[in-house]
């Protein structure tokens, strides 16, 4: 007697841009270690048509979504129900249909933390820390950062209204607080500076930063990989950091969880993480 053969779940990345998304190869490397039947999509909206492009996908059978520049905190919004972090946060990249709405995840923070304490096996605890950009991503990175130990975060941002709201949103004013951009020469140094800014994704260039924000051996981290994050990892290797570290692994560890909401197990994560790291490597010189 033949079995049934399982139905294939419809899951998707939702970003503008998103051609460039690596995110269906690594649910699909996840799916087929899993046995698991599952189509995975990159479907680019606009701001404009993203909350019913993602209506249209749940009406075509939709499951789950990943969201990414720059919709998180769209996202947000349009969810019917909040995990936790995605509620301190206020931003979504996880998106679940519930049948009736979706529910909003952020994946993002412990994606974060997972990359750069387990892969990287790095000491957070009590660094002072710059926090570059104030969206999606820098909002998930800010809440992370600070409950895996963090002292200080410092936030900048070409909008300091955002930065602002980021940091009031976070509430701990001893803590999270926030520098205009053209002033961080006069803020000291510090052991740990990531960029969550959107620079490498658009035209608009990020202002020149001072060598001097690195304190001795200083963590480097950008949130995203491939050529978003080149000027900024030059700009680390050049400024001697002791690491400079690129978000590879963030989104290969955000990924997984996300995989382990939909299909409540967690993939391998490292086989994964090589193949792509072997593709797109950090920098000759690191």
């Amino acid at each position: 007697m033949n079995e049934t053969p399982a139905a294939v779940q419809k899951f998707a990345v939702f970003g503008d841009p998103i051609a460039h998304s690596l995110s269906p190869r690594i649910h699909r490397r996840f799916a087929a270690q899993q046995g698991i039947a599952l189509d995975y999509a990159a479907i680019r909206a606009s701001v404009e048509d993203f909350a019913g492009a993602l209506a249209d996908f749940a009406s075509a059978g939709g499951r789950g979504a990943n969201i990414t520049l720059p919709f998180k905190q769209a996202a947000f919004a349009l969810a019917q129900q909040r995990g936790e972090f995605a509620q301190r946060a206020g931003a979504v990249n996880t998106l679940t249909w519930l049948g009736t709405g979706w529910r909003g995840d952020n994946t993002d923070g412990p994606g974060l933390i997972r990359d750069l304490t387990e892969r990287h096996r790095l000491d957070l605890r009590a660094r002072r820390g710059l926090l570059l950009g104030a969206g999606g991503a820098a909002r998930a990175a800010a809440f992370a950062l600070l409950d895996a130990g963090v002292g200080e975060i410092v936030i900048a941002n070409r909008t300091p209204e955002r930065a602002d709201a980021l940091a009031d949103a976070i509430g701990e004013p001893q803590r999270a607080h926030t520098r205009y951009w053209d002033d961080l020469v006069n803020c000291g140094s510090f052991e740990l500076i990531v960029d969550a800014t959107s620079a490498g994704h658009d035209v608009a260039p990020v202002p020149p930063l001072p060598f001097s924000l690195l304190a001795p051996r200083a963590l480097c981290y950008h949130l995203s990989y491939g050529l978003a994050a080149t000027q900024f990892l030059a700009w680390a290797h050049a400024a001697h950091a002791g690491q400079a570290l690129d978000g590879l692994g963030m989104l290969v560890e955000q990924a997984a969880e996300s995989f382990a909401i939909w299909h409540g197990v967690r993939p391998d994560t490292d086989a994964v993480y090589a193949e792509l790291r072997a593709e797109l490597p950090l920098d000759a010189t690191d």
